[in-house]
């Protein structure tokens, strides 16, 4: 890339999301530009998903209301609408006639073999295996490549969004060839997780909340921040191992929670036991974990390696024997909140669209129902798409996008040391582990606060006078990381995946992204 580059949409990501958004874009005959920071397709969040993408099976009302319970009544109800009401008709549409995704059916029948996850009032959830994510995203990724009018950069990190008066103008974007402008009509931001904030995710390296942090800095609204859902069950892995998900279709099939002394535990935390809602779960294993040392997770009642060849492939990879069960711990799975959009994924400021998980549409409130993120990035990702299409052409043919200014990046110092970005990543991760995890004290939360704050500091310093990729990410993470502290203190009510575990009252403002 030199000088600068233009497109009548603008995609920053390549999760599900944002490539349905730029199908959705090309549908309609624009030059849509894909810029991601993946260089091959496990480096996007979508390709992990294990379990499955739910639908309503014409039956609407029954999966809103589990969406509405599992989210502990703070859904929005229109948004949980637009869900179920097109989650038939696009998965249909992109996922069965566009792509041909062949998801798994009944022995011996024609019939599609809907699974049921936690929180879910009846099977309704469509697989491949245990990895629905890889068999989803790379056949619309490959796509995408052969179709006209779509380009895919890869290894392409956005650094800063192009604004002028409240309207996005696309975005900087560095690569191996150099940093550029990237010009459009309109911008999508699809950049997935904050999994890099915390120790333990079940998210790809790389997630460091860049869409949320570029969106805040450059006045959007963001929201809903404190809700961060933790999966309760990952593959417990040692400091020199590589963890992994244990799929919640798992316990669907019957597997059982046991703690270090070999009891099952969950009915007592929940009348639904291990299909109780993740939040649920999670804190249930945390606390299991610390009074008796460790909690498996039992899979004796299933034909695990039959049901789940690639998960029992990870254990055995880890010298892990099912029979004796598969030691397991919670892990950040999934943030709730992000940039605030409407039912089209437009953003507060003009023609900044946002879809996946650094969005926040209100269908998750504070806690997600299983198998619904797919489900959401690929509704989203049409309806967005679409809409920016529309945008970018509003008036017939789109117009060649406006070149304005794009920000000064500077590069007046040397680069630093290649272990400075680590050693801050550690230092931000240990804090919101402490103390910003599946439960909060607001004492503690004002504890993170006042360390991030001076980490950003340090951060804003340096980036004042060098460019790079990995010191943007560290500031978009401290960004990020200082949002979510900022909303959980500012939240004093234990609802899904914010449990305050005190109920002194919370002494900070509300949100701000430049802290």
């Amino acid at each position: 890339m030199t000088g600068h580059e233009t497109a009548d949409v603008l995609v920053v990501g390549s999760g599900i999301a944002g490539l349905t958004a730029a199908l959705a874009a090309a549908r309609e005959g624009r030059e849509v530009t894909v810029a991601t920071k993946a260089t091959r397709p496990a480096d996007a969040a979508s390709w992990w998903a294990q379990g499955g993408i739910a639908v309503a099976r014409d039956r609407p009302e029954r999966f809103k209301r589990d969406v509405l319970a599992a989210s502990d009544g703070t859904a929005d109800p229109d948004a949980v609408d637009v869900l179920v009401e097109n989650a038939d008709g696009a998965v249909r549409d992109v996922l069965v006639d566009t792509l041909g995704v062949e998801f798994d059916r009944e022995a011996g029948a024609d019939a599609f073999d809907y699974g049921r996850e936690a929180a879910h009032s009846e099977d309704r959830i469509l697989h491949v295996g245990a990895a629905t994510g890889e068999h989803v995203h790379v056949p619309l990724l490959n796509h995408l490549d052969g179709r006209d009018g779509v380009e895919v950069v890869g290894d392409a990190a956005a650094l800063e969004l192009i604004t002028r008066e409240g309207r996005v103008h696309g975005a900087v974007v560095a690569s191996d060839d150099g940093r550029v402008p990237m010009y459009a009509n309109a911008t999508v931001l699809a950049t997935g997780g904050v999994g890099d904030l915390f120790p333990r995710s079940t998210n790809p390296r790389g997630a460091t909340g860049d869409g949320v942090a570029m969106a805040a800095l450059a006045g959007a609204d963001v929201t809903d921040m404190e809700f961060v859902q933790f999966h309760p069950t990952a593959y417990d892995a040692g400091p020199n191992e590589e963890g992994f998900l244990v799929s919640e279709a798992v316990r669907g099939e019957g597997a059982l929670l046991r703690n270090g002394d070999g009891e099952r535990f969950m009915p007592g935390y929940h009348d639904d036991a291990e299909l109780a809602p993740r939040d649920v779960v999670s804190r249930a294993v945390a606390a299991e974990r610390d009074a008796t040392g460790e909690v498996r997770l039992d899979v004796g009642p299933l034909d695990f390696a039959g049901a789940f060849p690639g998960l029992a492939e990870k254990c055995a990879d880890r010298g892990v024997d099912p029979d004796e069960g598969i030691p397991v711990a919670p892990a950040e799975h999934f943030l709730c909140g992000g940039v605030a959009v409407d039912d089209r994924g437009r953003t507060t400021l003009d023609r900044l669209y946002a879809v996946g998980e650094c969005a926040r549409t209100g269908v998750h409130g504070a806690n997600r129902l299983a198998s619904t993120s797919l489900l959401e990035g690929l509704v989203w990702g049409l309806r967005a798409g679409a809409d920016a299409a529309e945008t970018a052409g509003s008036d017939g043919a789109p117009a060649d996008p406006e070149r304005v200014a794009p920000p000064d990046l500077l590069d007046r110092d040397p680069d630093l040391p290649s272990a400075f970005a680590r050693e801050k990543f550690r230092r931000l991760r240990r804090v919101m582990g402490e103390h910003v995890g599946i439960e909060r004290d607001p004492a503690d939360l004002r504890r993170a606060l006042d360390v991030l704050r001076r980490l950003k500091g340090e951060v804003d310093a340096y980036v004042r006078t060098r460019t790079s990729r990995s010191l943007y990410e560290l500031r978009n993470a401290t960004v990020t990381a200082l949002l979510v502290t900022r909303q959980a203190l500012a939240n004093d009510e234990s609802v899904g995946t914010h449990y305050v575990a005190d109920d002194a009252e919370p002494a900070e403002p509300g949100p701000a992204a430049d802290d």
